[in-house]
């Protein structure tokens, strides 16, 4: 199994709301067998950062993966949120 990790920060904060609705639209891609999408709860105490969104999904394999991005909700998202984050931060690995 693939876990896929994003951060997400807005550029301006009055732009939450369509940064979470952009990113819902991943919830609707066939090819993650869990997705979520959830508002961070607090700052970074060492650093004070705030990352306001993350992405958690789960993936069968790489190839799940590859065919999530390519599908047309992921291009969808991105066409929403990239003009409206500051930060975005991914991460995947196998899971054990």
């Amino acid at each position: 199994m693939i876990r896929h990790i994003v951060f997400f920060n807005a550029r301006d904060k009055s732009d939450l709301e369509t940064i979470y609705d952009g990113l819902s639209l991943l919830k609707s891609n066939p090819y993650a067998t869990h997705l979520e999408i959830g508002r961070n709860s607090h700052a970074d105490q060492l650093s004070g950062d705030v990352v306001d969104f993350v992405v958690y999904g789960e993936f069968v394999d790489d190839a799940a993966l590859a065919a999530f991005k390519t599908h047309h909700t992921y291009q969808d998202a991105i066409d929403i949120v990239r003009p409206l984050r500051d930060l975005r931060m991914a991460a995947d690995f196998a899971a054990a």
